[in-house]
C-alpha cells in the first residue's frame, strides 16, 4: 500500500510525493556486489547506487551511509576530512573487517553535512528510477570506540528518510536489532536484515515492521532454517558473503 507524505512548501501550499516499500515476500537479489541479469522470478533487487536499476523491476538502492566504501576514502579524505571520525589522538576510527572509515555524525552540524552529501547521492537513485534506499552501518556506533551514540544515528536517519521520502523512495532499517522501533519512528519504512536468521533475531525485524522484511543469508544452514521459520511470509534469498556475481567462482543464490 502507497504511504502519502506531504512536505509543506509555505502556507496553503504543498507538494505530495507517494512511496512504496518493496512487495512483501516477493523473490528478491541481493546485487550490491555487481549487478547482473537476476535469476527468473526475482521481482525486487537491491543494487550500489552507482548501477542502474534492472528494468521492470522494485530497485533498491544501496548507500553506505555511516562508513566509508573502501574505494572512496581518497576523496573523503580530501574533499570532507572533518567528517571522518578521528580518536583523541587525531586517528581515523576504520571498521577493520571492511577496511571503511567510520563518518562522524556525532553533532547537529556534522549530520546535516552528511545528510547534505548523503541526499545528493539519494536524489541520484530517484533520478535513475530506483523505488527505495538502504542506508548502510546505521550500527557503526557500536563500532567507534564510544565516540558515537545509537541516537547521533538516529538523528542522521530521520534527516536522510524525510528527504527519500520527499523524492518518493522508501527506505530501509539496514540490520541491528538494537534500534527497536525507533528507526520506525525515525521514518524507516521496511527492513533489510543480514543473517537474522542464523542468529534467531528475524523475529525481532517482524515484531516492528510485519512482513516487510527482506531477509540475506550466507550459509545454507542458516538459509535453511530461515525459510522454514519464514518462508512462507518473508523475502529470503542465500548469496555469497561477498555478493559477486555468476561467474565469479564464489557467486551462490538461491531463494524460497
Amino acid at each position: 500500500m502507497a504511504v502519502l507524505a506531504v512536505i509543506g512548501l509555505g502556507i496553503g501550499t504543498a507538494d505530495a510525493a507517494t512511496f512504496t516499500p518493496p512487495p512483501a515476500n516477493a523473490q528478491f537479489d541481493y546485487q550490491i556486489g555487481g549487478a547482473y541479469s537476476p535469476p527468473s522470478g526475482v521481482r525486487v533487487v537491491s543494487r550500489d547506487r552507482t548501477a542502474s536499476p534492472a528494468s521492470g523491476l522494485y530497485n533498491i538502492c544501496y548507500v553506505n551511509v555511516f562508513q566509508t566504501q573502501p574505494d572512496e576514502i581518497s576523496w573523503w579524505q580530501a574533499n570532507h576530512d572533518d567528517l571522518l571520525l578521528k580518536d583523541a589522538k587525531g586517528q581515523y576510527v576504520v571498521d577493520s573487517d571492511w577496511g571503511e572509515n567510520l563518518i562522524d555524525v556525532s553533532t547537529a552540524a556534522k549530520r546535516t553535512a552528511v545528510a547534505g552529501i548523503v541526499n545528493g547521492w539519494i536524489d541520484g537513485c530517484a533520478a535513475k528510477g530506483f523505488k527505495a534506499v538502504e542506508p548502510d552501518n546505521i550500527d557503526s556506533y557500536e563500532r567507534s570506540k564510544g565516540l558515537l551514540k545509537q541516537s547521533n544515528a538516529i538523528a542522521l536517519l530521520k534527516l536522510i528518510a524525510t528527504h527519500a521520502h520527499d523524492k518518493g523512495l522508501a527506505i530501509a532499517q539496514k540490520n541491528t536489532t538494537a534500534l527497536g522501533s525507533a528507526g520506525k519512528a525515525a521514518g524507516l519504512d521496511f527492513a533489510i536484515a543480514e543473517e537474522c536468521g542464523r542468529y534467531d533475531e528475524c523475529g525481532d525485524y517482524t515484531s516492528v515492521y510485519g512482513n516487510n522484511v527482506i531477509v540475506i543469508e550466507y550459509t545454507k544452514s542458516a538459509f535453511t532454517k530461515a525459510c522454514k521459520a519464514y518462508g512462507s511470509s518473508l523475502s529470503i534469498v542465500l548469496r555469497d558473503v561477498d555478493v559477486t556475481t555468476p561467474g565469479s567462482g564464489s557467486y551462490k543464490y538461491d531463494a524460497c
